[in-house]
């Protein structure tokens, strides 16, 4: 047994040590996938805190809106009393049984892609070529001539992209059967994923009263309903923004984490093991800056582009805030992603954001497309999955009428539709969102896995054989000179 290695501050015992892989025992994994400290492997940092000055800047934002909420969020509700005698009752009781519906079946969803992960890689894969194929029919017959030429046009790269990518999906699906492996033996993630989802909902109920109570004392009392000052909405926007990106990435950096103890010492794992407790107060105290400072970047875009489309709004649709506007989408969304592997070094090794953000150029120079594809194909899988446990739930939900639960819909609030079709479309949100919480935590493993393959396979060798050799010989499929 060798001296042990410390995983982000973490003393675990292990035969090999992970950042030093020259003296690992040997190994038939692809030479590719076997880094030396001079190509940026990742390695365990001091157990400090990290970027601090963003987590203080959280802190404010927070502060900040709690105090706009107890000066100005009184409005929100004295201007906002039900007085029709109308009830949420029956909607609520509802959510609550559809709700548990929708864990019950996303509790399926595990099993199901360990069983058959390359089943439903190429199932969703043959989904959205159907979708796309679908769209365009339907745009053509309806006499949308514009929306059935861009139908073609997608149906035929998505047509091109299955092509190219179908020799990987064997690839694929171990890493999808690994990360829900690693989860299945960590799943108080799962139950940290709903807290902080139940923390992110707190949260917009209370930016929410302080947004109305702003827009009420201040912006319209201030400026009149015709002349809006667009910096308030700004600041709204990003404190909005940034609360809720940390929240995200918080749960990111914790099943990074966890599914790195589970790589390299897998006696830690279990349901509220060292490995997810460890993971957990390493996300919310020593990294929870770096997480802040990534974070803090997507919502300056977030924010701007939802004042432009609050703009454009205002000014009929002007033709430049719309270019504005998906510039700034497609900034943002490049920079998630790229925060999505930054974290996953944030998770494993404690680096800072920009020392994780190196880790993250050097991993897609030396094997980013397979990076992509593997977590593409995968994403792939649980889009359509969300669906189908959305439309059970609806399915669920329009058989609720006004005689269910004992006649409790009888003055149920007017949505404008029956009982049972806001019941159905109530199932399908609550199915969706709760499944997608499932669901992202796999997504997370799996890129923490990619990452972990990447740096670590003689220690995926020794704890888990079995999943290493079925990556093992998926990879050598496509890059046979690369075994040792």
């Amino acid at each position: 047994m060798g001296e042990p290695v410390v995983v982000q501050g973490t003393a675990i015992s292990q035969p090999y040590n992970p950042y030093e892989h020259k003296a690992a025992a040997p190994t038939d994994q692809p030479v590719a996938q076997q880094p030396a400290s001079s190509s940026g492997a990742g390695e365990a940092q001091p157990t400090k805190c990290r970027d601090p000055i963003f987590a203080l800047l959280l802190i404010g934002n927070v502060a900040a809106i709690c105090a706009v909420a107890g000066i100005y969020g009184s409005t929100a509700f004295d201007q906002n009393q039900n007085t029709s005698g109308e009830n949420y009752d029956g909607y609520i009781v509802a959510a609550f049984v559809l709700g548990a519906i929708a864990l019950v079946f996303t509790g399926f969803c595990l099993p199901i892609m360990m069983c058959i992960p390359m089943i439903l890689i190429k199932a969703s894969l043959i989904g959205m070529l159907i979708l796309s194929g679908a769209m365009m029919v339907v745009s053509f017959l309806s006499g949308n001539i514009i929306g059935g030429i861009f139908g073609v046009v997608f149906f035929l790269i998505f047509g091109c992209y299955a092509r190219a990518v179908w020799s990987r999906i064997p690839f694929a699906s171990v890493n999808l059967l690994t990360a829900c492996t690693a989860v299945k033996q960590n799943c108080g993630v799962i139950f940290v994923a709903y807290l902080y989802v139940i923390v992110a909902f707190g949260w917009s109920i209370l930016w929410s009263i302080a947004s109305v109570g702003v827009y009420d004392q201040v912006i319209a009392t201030v400026n009149g309903e015709n002349n809006i000052n667009y910096g308030y909405y700004f600041l709204l926007f990003l404190s909005f923004f940034f609360t809720h990106q940390v929240i995200q990435n918080c749960t990111h950096v914790t099943v990074s984490g966890t599914v790195g103890s589970w790589w390299f010492s897998p006696e830690h794992s279990g349901c509220c093991s060292g490995g997810v407790m460890g993971s957990v107060i390493r996300t919310l105290t020593t990294s929870f800056g770096s997480v802040c400072f990534g974070s803090l970047l997507v919502a300056i875009l977030q924010a701007t582009k939802a004042v432009a489309q609050a703009a454009r709004g205002e000014e009929g649709g002007s033709f430049l805030l719309c270019i504005a506007e998906c510039i700034l989408q497609c900034l943002a969304d490049i920079l998630e992603y790229f925060n999505k592997w930054a974290f996953v070094y944030v998770g494993l090794y404690g680096y800072s954001y920009i020392e994780a953000g190196k880790n993250v150029f050097t991993l897609f120079k030396n094997r980013g497309w397979e990076a992509i594809i593997a977590d593409d194909l995968i994403s792939n899988v649980f889009f359509f999955l969300s669906l189908s446990v959305g439309g059970i739930c609806a399915g669920i939900g329009y058989a609720f009428n006004e005689n269910s639960f004992g006649g409790i819909f009888a003055d149920a609030i007017d949505t404008g539709l029956s009982v049972s079709t806001t019941n159905a479309v109530l199932g399908f949100i609550i199915g969706l969102v709760l499944s997608s919480i499932l669901l992202s935590t796999i997504g997370s493993a799996v890129n923490a896995v990619i990452v972990c393959f990447a740096e670590g396979p003689a220690e995926f060798e020794a704890n888990h054989p079995e999943l290493s050799r079925k990556m093992r010989e998926t990879w050598l499929q496509f890059y046979p000179n690369c075994g040792a």
